[in-house]
């Protein structure tokens, strides 16, 4: 028998396109307005996938599309910290 694990699919938000939920980064609103990014993908509330690619996360903050999906005034600290997570994936595979 033929069996395949189903890869889990996810849309980015500033760009629309649909890919594999490992190759997004989450990030979540929980109920009391915190947000915070879910590297886990696990945690509470509502969230909103990212494509770890810089362009993407500067586009985002740019138009603040986090902002309006996530409902909620998104500090730069948080585009600083997603920033800092795609250099640190980056730079991994050339450390090799």
């Amino acid at each position: 028998m033929n069996t395949r694990k189903k890869v889990p699919l996810r849309k980015c938000v500033a760009t629309g396109e649909m890919k594999p939920k490992k190759e997004l980064v989450r990030i979540v609103r929980s109920k009391d307005g915190i947000v915070s990014i879910d590297l886990s993908g696990k945690k509470s509330g509502r969230g909103a996938y990212l494509s770890k690619d810089k362009d993407v996360v500067l586009q985002a903050k740019k138009k603040n599309i986090l902002a309006n999906h996530l409902q909620v005034p998104i500090s730069d600290a948080i585009y600083d910290e997603l920033l800092e997570i795609i250099e640190k994936e980056n730079r991994l595979p050339n450390e090799r």
